[in-house]
């Protein structure tokens, strides 16, 4: 699925801004409130769904609004209710939760849960990104996540998890298309797990270890898909990046029937061979994608994938441009 424009004010009359951007985050989400900055003539919004595999993931821009949801709207919560993690990507945003009021900005991950009262929104103009996971997904209760959510910077997974969200959002339709989608949508459910037990729990608390534990391997795959074009991505690097040795690494990954090299060198692969079909890069010579791709010799590149497909590269990118 590729990112679909939900709506946008400038194409509506003035009249029907407010609705449509009430209906698209009512509706489409769950039951708010909405208060606007500015009057009806001056609101200016635009919301973008995108899909990596099972992830839903917004897209908001507009003028400054605030989200209202109350204990109303919790009790009108008529779908499966969900967790939301959002990142505010431009402007300053706020929130309240039980209270505590926050100030969001580019270094924030925000998250709801959606049975929680809580006021979101912004002044002037901004953008926010969002994930919604089925909260059955998470496996964590209410005032689990509302808690986790005031001491998320105390977890040293934090920078980690940021980085993987921020990365979801450079191309989208790209990574849908990829059929590592649904492993990279798994790998964010379970990130975002580790990092809400973490936050939750002392470091050195049996919990935050086992939680740990649990999703290394997880975190692994994650690390090497968002390196995977790095030429310089060796096991010792892999393995320092994740505070294990080697022969802890190795064994980690034989856990989950997984060869590391082999599984980097698929994943290249895979990658490389899209690149070749693809149009957007006829401008590039066989070396140029090999290289991109991490193969530092293109003769390495070359018998790697004919041995995997039966075929040159230069022949695979024939056979693309004839079909």
């Amino acid at each position: 699925m590729r990112t679909v424009l939900i709506f946008d004010t400038d194409t509506l009359p003035v009249a029907d801004r407010l609705d449509a951007f009430h209906h698209a985050l009512t509706d489409g989400l769950s039951p708010n409130d909405i208060v606007y900055e500015r009057p009806a003539s001056g609101v200016r919004a635009q919301l973008e769904l995108s899909k990596i595999g099972t992830l839903s993931m917004f897209t908001v821009r507009s003028t400054g609004f605030e989200v209202h949801r109350t204990e109303r709207h919790v009790r009108l919560q008529s779908s499966r209710p969900g967790i939301s993690i959002s990142l505010q990507d431009s402007g300053v945003g706020r929130s309240e939760v039980a209270g505590e009021r926050l100030r969001l900005g580019a270094e924030d991950i925000t998250v709801f849960h959606q049975l929680t009262p809580r006021m979101l929104g912004w002044s002037g103009s901004g953008v926010s990104r969002a994930i919604v996971v089925d909260a059955d997904r998470l496996g964590m209760s209410v005032d689990e996540v509302q808690r986790a959510a005031f001491r998320l910077r105390a977890s040293p997974m934090y920078d980690l998890v940021l980085q993987h969200l921020r990365g979801l959002w450079i191309d989208p339709d790209r990574m849908a298309a990829d059929p590592g989608a649904p492993a990279v949508a798994h790998a964010t459910v379970e990130l975002m797990r580790a990092l809400m037990v973490s936050a939750l729990n002392d470091e050195r608390s049996g919990a935050t270890r086992s939680v740990m534990d649990e999703t290394l391997l997880t975190r692994i795959k994650a690390y090497i898909s968002a390196n995977l074009t790095d030429p310089e991505l060796t096991p010792e690097r892999i393995a320092r990046e994740h505070a294990v040795s080697l022969r802890q690494l190795y064994t980690v990954l034989s856990r989950g029937g997984l060869s590391l090299e082999q599984w980097i060198i698929t994943q290249r692969l895979e990658g490389a061979r899209a690149a070749l079909a693809s149009r957007s890069s006829d401008h590039l010579t066989i070396g140029a994608i090999a290289r991109r791709w991490g193969f530092a010799r293109v003769s390495h590149f070359n018998r790697r994938f004919r041995e995997a497909y039966g075929v040159t590269p230069g022949e695979w990118r024939r056979l693309g441009r004839s079909a």
